[in-house]
């Protein structure tokens, strides 16, 4: 039976044969794995053309042979399956830049199979077992490394590292204006980071001193009340750090401890948001395609909006207090050109976010070690009671630079658990070519990052990794002798990131959890509830960027 040629397609002329035809077909599905070489598939005019309209362009070229359906057909099929052919061929080729580096077949081909795991929050299990498998540095991606060797940190992360990676642009394209996070520029970085550094110089931390003391205070009175009953500990955390950062920030936003609970839905914005980005920093073109769905842009956009509206008060009140936003949007008068309403609400969301889950993490993390180890409880609660006996002030910071103890606790959970557990990403400059990274050499077009939590529990820097063991950081400053030589390895310890871009409030968050800490174990007595299961706490977290975590049921007794 002849194919079916409409009328007005019947008069083309038979100008190829069919193979001639069909070998211009795998020419052009070549020519398109070119392109998107050059060009991420982010613009959808380009996208369009090569996937759509060029095949069914060519497919004219077989109707006069086999009719349009079957034409099309056959040359959708041979375009595009030349186009996947081409580029996983490519891909796992010893041509491709990234050949000499290790990892499973399917990472090199595409990172769609990753963007699936971070989905499920288990990233950092992930590639922490990739690690063991394959070495210090392994393929996560047809285009990214991951690296586990410390002497990695400083070329890649310091000074004269590289700046931050294209899965940072995909963060901000669901964002009208992007973060001081999230500026790859290091000289525009550096820019607006000057008001942060003023803010959280040792004045500034005075300055909000008066704000962490009333709201650890707040936060040990709503435990007390709640004494003898099964609490989660995480989420008081939660309301802790975020209604803290809301006063440091905006000289007051939220009110989560007073209220019991997230009435505004910050909190929950926050974390959707987390976890709606974690996915698009790995495949960047799903956030320019995600974009233009208003129900995904409408709960991206949530947090910002809700952040304008923070803002707008904010500047309508003034100042009341040296507060972040003070310092944000220049009202100190230090910057010769003010930034825009936009810049300033856009990095005092950021240091909510920044600041709030990343601290109640440590927070949590540490009191479940702590409860998981009576012995080190204990010897925190003897530390706590030596400095700051029955009557003796512990919101009072005087002495919590006198207790090693608490220092060790505090490092040793954020040890175990650093709370951005697969780092941040990282690639060479566009057009100034690769960049050596200790022995190992990053490409112009390649990303790679430092996963922290399996350099953070690899034996060769800390013996015991999997361990909780805070004598470990008493041992190596002199303080306590050891039955055993221990590796300690400094160098790989850099919980609050490394270089030009770590956290600017890393002293801020400190003094926030050393007084926290002190203060909570002054006062009560905390134990695990019945309903815990211990075992269960280590599967509930969830990389999703910032470490989410899962339930920390315990009870708490008042002391005095």
């Amino acid at each position: 039976m002849p194919p079916y040629i409409p009328g007005q397609l019947q008069s083309l002329p038979v100008l190829l044969a069919p193979q001639d035809a069909m070998l211009i077909t795998v020419f052009c599905g070549l020519g398109a794995h070119i392109i998107f070489k050059i060009w991420e598939p982010m613009q959808f005019r380009l996208v369009s053309v090569l996937l759509i309209i060029s095949p069914l362009l060519l497919s004219t070229l077989l109707i006069p042979h086999y009719g349009v359906v079957s034409s099309i057909l056959h040359t959708f099929s041979i375009y595009l399956t030349t186009l996947a052919t081409s580029i996983i061929v490519y891909r796992l080729s010893p041509w491709h830049p990234l050949a000499k580096y290790p990892g499973p077949i399917l990472a090199k081909i595409t990172k769609l199979h990753h963007a699936l795991i971070v989905h499920t929050g288990k990233q950092h299990l992930h590639i922490k077992s990739l690690h063991e498998q394959y070495g210090d540095v392994v393929r996560i991606g047809p285009n990214e490394v991951s690296i586990r060797d410390v002497s990695c940190i400083q070329p890649l992360m310091g000074a004269q590292g590289l700046p931050k990676g294209p899965g940072w642009n995909a963060r901000g394209l669901l964002r009208p204006i992007p973060t001081l996070v999230g500026i790859r520029d290091p000289a525009e970085h550096a820019r607006r980071r000057r008001p942060w550094n003023r803010a959280f110089n040792t004045n500034g931390i005075k300055e909000f001193m008066p704000a962490v003391q009333s709201r650890v205070h707040q936060l040990v009175e709503r435990l007390g009340e709640r004494e003898g009953q099964s609490i989660d500990l995480a989420e008081w955390f939660s309301f802790f750090t975020y209604d803290f950062m809301g006063d440091m920030i905006f000289g007051g936003w939220t009110e989560m401890m007073r209220d019991g609970g997230d009435v505004k839905g910050l909190w929950h914005c926050v974390r959707d948001g987390l976890r709606a980005g974690s996915i698009p920093e790995h495949v960047p073109w799903i956030a320019y395609y995600a974009k233009k769905v208003s129900s995904v842009v409408r709960k991206a956009l949530e947090l910002s909006y809700m952040g304008d509206s923070r803002a707008q008060q904010r500047y309508q009140q003034g100042s009341t207090s040296k507060d972040l936003f003070y310092y944000l949007s220049n009202e100190d008068g230090s910057e010769k050109v003010s930034p825009s309403p936009a810049v300033v609400t856009s990095d005092g969301v950021l240091a909510l976010v920044a600041g709030s889950d990343t601290t109640s993490s440590v927070l949590s993390n540490l009191f479940y070690c702590l409860l998981r180890n009576p012995v080190s409880y204990k010897r925190l609660q003897e530390e706590v009671d030596k400095f700051y006996p029955p009557g003796e002030n512990s919101l009072d910071p005087r002495h919590i630079n006198d207790m090693p103890f608490l220092e060790a606790v505090i490092n040793e959970a954020m040890r175990l658990y650093p709370v951005i557990p697969s780092g941040s990403q990282r690639s060479p400059e566009k057009g100034k070519g690769g960049k050596a990274v200790g022995q190992y050499y990053i490409p112009e077009g390649s990303q790679a990052r430092i996963h922290f939590w399996s350099v953070f529990r690899d034996p060769r820097n800390f013996s015991h990794p999997d361990t909780f063991w805070p004598d470990r950081w008493l041992i190596i400053e002199g303080l306590q002798e050891s039955p055993e030589k221990i590796t300690h390895n400094a160098n790989a310890f850099i919980p609050f990131s490394f270089g030009p871009a770590n956290c600017v409030g890393k002293n801020i968050a400190l003094q926030e959890m050393r007084v926290a800490v002190t203060h909570l174990m002054q006062k009560l007595t905390v134990r695990f509830a019945d309903d815990f299961n211990l075992d269960e706490w280590d599967s509930q977290i969830e990389d999703q960027t910032v470490m989410q975590l899962g339930k920390l049921k315990v009870v708490v007794e008042r002391r005095d």
